[in-house]
């Protein structure tokens, strides 16, 4: 019997009792006044028809109570039993099945939703396989790769580790996968050193090319490696896009650090062997200009004068060239004590002064009034920076023009030095490459060996400080070192 079938019958029986009553109430009544009063067959007939009225009221109440219970329960039920299996579904349990009763209605929408389930489980099975499928083939891929990988989620748990990678940090895949980092690190310097290194990424941010290469002995052989953490970013339901992990990578790099080793010990021991030989090409050159040695003509002090130039230059690239394998080497020693700014920016003048008459270039210097602080820093690596600065801006500088050196505190804890000319500017697309090693803007005539910015700024990092450019074609350059007190 249908739910429908059930309500009406039950409604049927409420109505027919109800009717039931008014009748017999009726015929009550018309007994009553069709016999005296006073007479035994009344009094016999209002006891009949009161016991009946009492039965059929009774009976009409406690079927209008039951229907009043148990009714909306009859009539909700099936929704309630369908709700539950849609929440199983929605928690992925495709194996509920739903068996509703109470009519052909019931039973095909029964029917209709357990093909649905069925469909649902087959297309997630089918799913759940692909997905492992490729997953088995994307570890494979990376398991393939020559280069140590580690793969961690946000909650720093390994969630997947190469072969390679294993077995540079000497572990188990069975040992490690599924496992808390944190915890494995405790037993593994080298993953210890990985994750450390992670939270200084995160940190700071800091570019990798800047890092010194991680050092690893294994295999009986020590290999240098650069290492670089990538972020996982995915996209939750609601568009934004949060961090779910690290991808840690080890590029090998052993090979580069021996020939950068070789490179900066030929360039080492080349530049000491020529500073001899030009060095004494420079004093042949004054005893040849002396005039107590004999006077030259013309020509002849035109090549006089293009020795000593060609000389000097030579002698000024062996010692960048000297600078330059101090700070690759890491043998960079610094030497601080307390230093005026006035004495270093002094010292630069002094060291240009011939230069930037022979141009007719006018060298101005901005010092404030008030006081500045001192730096305590090596004065003699911090003068060549503030020379080579000063130089450049003089030798890219128009005749008769001017350039501008000078201080002034920068804030409570930094004083900032600067050189600036009036020149043609550096093109902005170049701010960041003229401080590459050998790198020269394009279009420019001006000789040099391309390594005076590069070993300024890593002089003044030695420090702490920093070394940037403001310039604009046409309107010249400032470069400005901000050093620490």
């Amino acid at each position: 019997m249908t739910a429908k079938e059930k309500l009406t019958l039950s409604v049927g029986i409420l109505v027919s009792l109800i009717i039931g009553l008014l009748v017999l109430s009726v015929i009550s009544l018309q007994i009553l006044t069709a016999t005296e009063p006073t007479s035994p067959v009344a009094d016999y007939g209002l006891t009949r028809a009161l016991t009946l009225l009492l039965l059929f009221g009774g009976l009409s109440i406690a079927v209008g109570v039951w229907m009043l219970l148990k009714l909306p329960e009859y009539i909700t039920r099936p929704f309630q039993e369908l709700t539950k299996s849609i929440n199983e579904i929605a928690n992925h349990n495709y194996d509920t099945q739903l068996h509703l009763h109470g009519g052909e209605a019931m039973e095909q929408l029964s029917t209709n939703f357990n093909q649905m389930a069925c469909r649902l489980r087959d297309y997630h099975n089918s799913s759940l396989s692909k997905l492992k499928v490729s997953k088995q083939y994307i570890e494979t891929i990376i398991d393939s790769i020559d280069e140590p990988i580690v793969c961690l989620d946000h909650k720093l748990t390994l969630y997947f580790i190469n072969n390679e990678a294993l077995s540079i940090l000497n572990l188990r895949r069975e040992d490690v996968v599924g496992k808390s980092a944190q915890e494995t690190a405790m037993r593994n310097d080298l993953l210890r050193r990985l994750l450390v290194g992670m939270d200084r990424h995160k940190v700071h941010e800091t570019d990798e090319k800047k890092t010194e290469p991680l050092k690893i002995y294994a295999d009986n052989k020590e290999s240098y490696f650069q290492v670089k953490y990538l972020p996982v970013r995915m996209t939750d339901h609601e568009g934004s896009i949060k961090e779910s992990g690290t991808v840690i990578m080890l590029k090998n790099i052993t090979e580069f650090h021996k020939l950068d080793v070789a490179k900066t010990t030929f360039i080492s021991t080349i530049s000491h062997e020529l500073k001899t030989p030009i060095s004494a090409i420079l004093m042949s050159e004054q005893l040849l200009a002396d005039n107590r040695v004999g006077g030259l003509n013309q020509e002849q002090k035109e090549l006089s004068d293009s020795i000593r130039e060609n000389g000097e230059r030579l002698l000024s690239i062996t010692g960048e060239l000297l600078n330059m394998t101090q700070v690759e080497s890491g043998v960079l020693q610094l030497k601080p004590h307390i230093t005026r700014p006035i004495e270093l920016i002094d010292y630069a003048i002094k060291a240009n002064q011939v230069q930037a008459d022979k141009f007719h270039i006018n060298i101005e210097v901005d010092y404030p009034k008030e006081k500045i602080n001192k730096l305590y820093v090596d004065s003699e690596k911090i003068a060549w920076v503030l020379t080579n600065l000063l130089s450049n801006a003089i030798r890219y500088s128009s005749e008769n023009d001017r350039v501008t050196i000078g201080a002034l505190q920068q804030d409570e804890h930094h004083v900032m030095l600067y050189v600036q000319d009036f020149g043609r500017g550096i093109d902005p697309r170049y701010h960041d490459s003229i401080f590459e090693r050998y790198f020269r803007v394009p279009g420019t005539k001006i000789q040099g060996s391309g390594l005076g910015l590069s070993i300024s700024r890593d002089f003044v990092e030695a420090h702490n400080g920093t070394l940037t450019v403001e310039s604009e074609l046409g309107k010249g350059s400032k470069f400005v070192v901000s050093l620490p007190v």
